[in-house]
């Protein structure tokens, strides 16, 4: 299953219009999309969403033990917001831990089950996530834990970048193969051949929306 290029985009300002306008689990500082939609493929295989998340302060715990005993999810009010939870019930996604896992959250309020769309969440920025993802790929040896660098900012702090995806629907951007831009970050040539395949080899076997979260 793939997307037209213009559905993944309409896809992509729905997801900015749930995050500008919805109560979220968590709140969210940056929407980035990078991948097949960056390039300005058609059809898009696969949809790459990338958001950047802040850790919940100052939540409201005092309801925990009874979403718990309703619906089994540790947690909410310390990791995702008790207001959201109660609105989405739905939504409300836990951990292997049994706790409440933003990510999930994240990914069950904003996507649909069978959408070929995944969401990588993460508290630090896009950019310094893919520096970090690379260094820690480097050092177990497994590529597939890549982030690909090849992304586009649409939305920092409230602010919607309208050229950006104006930029994206005309496919104006002009971005290198993924094993090149592994090569600008500082692999070897070969190192950088081997990651885009295992890279691209991982993103094949995903079906339907799926979502990866990490902290750096």
């Amino acid at each position: 299953m793939s997307l037209e290029r213009d559905a993944a985009l309409d896809r992509v300002e729905a997801i900015l219009d749930a995050v500008e306008s919805e109560p979220m689990p968590v709140p969210v500082r940056e929407v980035w999309v990078y991948g097949d939609v960056a390039l300005g493929l058609d059809p898009v295989d696969r949809l790459d969403v990338y958001l950047t998340k802040d850790i919940l302060l100052g939540g409201d715990a005092d309801r925990a033990d009874e979403f718990e005993a309703e619906y089994g999810v540790k947690g909410v009010g310390q990791t995702v917001r008790t207001e959201w939870a109660e609105a989405n019930p739905e939504s409300l996604r836990a951990n292997a831990n049994g706790h409440a896992a933003p990510e999930k959250c994240l990914a069950a309020h904003l996507l649909e089950d069978d959408e070929p769309v995944h969401l990588e969440v993460c508290n630090a920025s896009f950019e310094d996530n893919v520096t970090q993802r690379l260094a820690g790929a480097k050092r177990r040896e497994d590529w597939t834990t890549l982030l690909d660098p090849r992304g586009v900012c649409l939305w920092v702090d409230g602010q919607r970048s309208e050229e950006a995806m104006r930029k994206l629907r005309e496919s104006e951007l002009a971005l290198p193969t993924l094993s090149r831009a592994l090569g600008m970050l500082g692999l070897e040539e070969e190192q950088a051949q081997e990651a885009a395949k295992d890279l691209h080899a991982w993103r094949d076997q995903q079906e339907g929306a799926t979502v990866r979260g990490d902290v750096v």
